[in-house]
């Protein structure tokens, strides 16, 4: 399901996977794994925001997490198979009390440009 990472301000849950067998779809499974994830992110590994990756293509994905509080914060070309553009989407957490983790790239990244500190 996911795991934290990063250093400093980039200190985050980051979602590996999220799948539901489809025949127990649309019982908010989803939603719940999410949630469990980001109070584990929140109060016990103290996180500043939750981040994923999704393919730009899969508006249903996209359209349930915006419902769940994230934003896409910025387009990584290429990042599926060098094929197709990913989006990473954020939320940020309680300890990011001016939500800086919130703020949007103005300019599509390369994966050579993923990195955090």
């Amino acid at each position: 399901m996911g795991k934290v990472e990063g250093q400093g301000e980039s200190w985050h849950g980051h979602v590996t996977a999220v799948t539901v067998a489809p025949e127990y779809r649309r019982q908010q499974l989803a939603k719940k794994l999410m949630n469990m994830l980001e109070d584990i992110s929140d109060k016990i590994d103290k996180a500043y925001f939750v981040d994923l990756f999704v393919r730009a293509s899969n508006t249903p994905a996209i359209k349930m997490y915006e419902k769940l509080g994230y934003i896409i914060y910025r387009r990584v070309l290429r990042y599926y198979s060098g094929e197709e553009d990913g989006l990473d989407m954020r939320k940020a957490l309680s300890r990011d009390v001016e939500k800086k983790s919130m703020i949007p790239l103005k300019r599509p990244v390369t994966p050579d440009e993923l990195e955090y500190d």
